[in-house]
């Protein structure tokens, strides 16, 4: 009987920490932010079917995001101001990614290879999937400076108000709707969540 790795590896992204570069209060992984723009592109998904007349796989949306980020049990999480610092850099990240890909999908027994394939490389149809968990991944950065900055870290301030410009040049309508309807309640305490 032949092992495979390709689950004990995605298993290990809890072990691969977010935010390297800065002190955090609360540290968070990669499993953890990988949850968080799954349930957000879920969201996403659904305000646009909805409130927008789309008609989104949200479910497919949710499990784009959860493995969106899986590549870094290899590469580890490289810090945004590096990974996109210029052209030659994201390219040669792009490159270092695929075969960070192409690695764990050799881990899986061959014929379940293909159904695992759209989560590390994007297939024809996906696109606008794609764009819903980019989204996604930025509001759930987005979050992360809002809580960091809640509990006092001055270290985020700077990077909240970063993603906050981020976020409001999404031009995604549903995007817009989270950010009006949603977002605001993470920037308050539980005392007046519960008001």
């Amino acid at each position: 009987m032949e092992n495979y790795n390709f689950f004990a590896m995605v298993n290990r992204m809890k072990l691969i920490d977010r935010w390297a570069l800065m002190r955090n209060n609360s540290k968070e992984n990669i499993a953890e932010h990988s949850h968080s723009v799954a349930v957000i592109a879920h969201a996403l998904a659904l305000i646009g079917n909805e409130k927008f007349g789309k008609n989104y796989d949200a479910e497919r949306a949710a499990v784009l995001a959860l493995f969106h980020d899986t590549t870094e049990v290899i590469t580890g999480d490289m810090p945004t101001p590096v990974k996109y610092y210029n052209d030659e850099i994201k390219s040669v990240y792009k490159d270092i990614e695929k075969t960070a890909g192409d690695r764990l999908l050799a881990m899986l027994p061959e014929e379940f290879r293909y159904s695992y394939k759209p989560f590390f490389e994007k297939q024809s149809g996906d696109e606008e999937l794609w764009k819903l968990v980019k989204a996604a991944d930025k509001i759930s950065a987005l979050i992360k400076c809002i809580e960091e900055t809640r509990m006092g870290n001055r270290e985020f301030e700077i990077a909240l108000k970063a993603q906050e410009a981020k976020i409001s040049e999404i031009a995604l309508p549903e995007v817009k709707y989270f950010s009006d309807n949603f977002l605001p309640a993470f920037y308050l305490t539980l005392d007046e969540h519960t008001k």
